[in-house]
Parts: C-alpha cells; sequence; structure tokens
C-alpha cells in the first residue's frame, strides 16, 4: 500500500465512489457482502488499492498546503518539480499562530517585528504525491485556493 487505508468514516463518505470501483472490479453487492464475511483479508485488500486511488487522485490534485502551530506557519506550494516553501515565525509568546486571533493580528500588521519571513525552494526527494502525504502525516492541510500562500508571496517578494 502507498498510503494509508481511508478510514471507516471516509469510506462512508465515498460509498457511491467505492460501489463503482467495486463494480469495475466485477464485484457487486452480494458479492461484496460474502468476501467481507469470508474473506477479510481480500476485502481489506479491495479497500487499500481504492484508498490509493482516492489518495493519489486528492494529492495530484493538491496546489497549496498549510501547516499551522503555535509559533509558525508553513505554507506551501507545490508545482510539478519543486516545492516552495513560505514560513512565518514568531517569537512573541503571546501570539499563537494556530489560533483566529494569532493569524489576524498578523494579517493585520505583517511589518511588526513579531514576525518573521523565510522563503525558499527545493526540488522533491522522493515522488510529489509523496512528499504532500509526509507534510499531511505531520500535521498539514491542503488547501483549496491559497489564499495565505498567495498573500504572503507578494509580501515576501
Amino acid at each position: 500500500m502507498k498510503y494509508i487505508q481511508l478510514t471507516k468514516e471516509q469510506l462512508e463518505e465515498l460509498h457511491e465512489e467505492f460501489a463503482t470501483f467495486l463494480a469495475s472490479q466485477q464485484i457487486d453487492a452480494k458479492e461484496w457482502a460474502v468476501i467481507k464475511a469470508e474473506k477479510p483479508e481480500v476485502a481489506d485488500e479491495e479497500i487499500n488499492i481504492f484508498s490509493d486511488l482516492v489518495w493519489e487522485d486528492v494529492l495530484t490534485k493538491a496546489t497549496y498546503v498549510e501547516h499551522f502551530s503555535k509559533q509558525s506557519i508553513n505554507l506551501f506550494f507545490c508545482t510539478e518539480g519543486v516545492i516552495q516553501r513560505i514560513m512565518i515565525k514568531t517569537n512573541d509568546e503571546v501570539i499563537d499562530l494556530s489560533s483566529q486571533e494569532g493569524i489576524q493580528e498578523l494579517l493585520n500588521q505583517p511589518k511588526n517585528e513579531k514576525f518573521e519571513f523565510f522563503k525558499g525552494a527545493k526540488k522533491y526527494n522522493k515522488e510529489r504525491n509523496l512528499e504532500i502525504f509526509d507534510l499531511i502525516l505531520k500535521g498539514a492541510s491542503i488547501s483549496k485556493e491559497g489564499v495565505l500562500y498567495q498573500n504572503f508571496e507578494k509580501f515576501v517578494n
């Protein structure tokens, strides 16, 4: 398995897509019930294959990834060959960049000396989607529009 198995909740959310996937494997609902009951290892393998397909699709479409902690924000722009990063850091113990208030303070006064900005880029060490997946496993999330990255890219350039 390349990624991780989808949770039961995620599979339930994608039940129609999973049914279509099983149909493409020529497995109908009746046969799936038998497989789950009599061959749980085969059912698990089908779920693993489906999970990898879903993850691959989601990661391929991902362009912006964000990771927030109390002291820093890491914003990533994931292009085909390079991952670009903007890191915003604070040493002010009062500011919590993982909170809405902390982000608002940053947006209101980004030039304040409380904040430091760093920008960098690197080629992927391994496959692009695996690197994005590693970021997600470390607590990052996919941002659909990358608004924060785009705003701060203008600021750091």
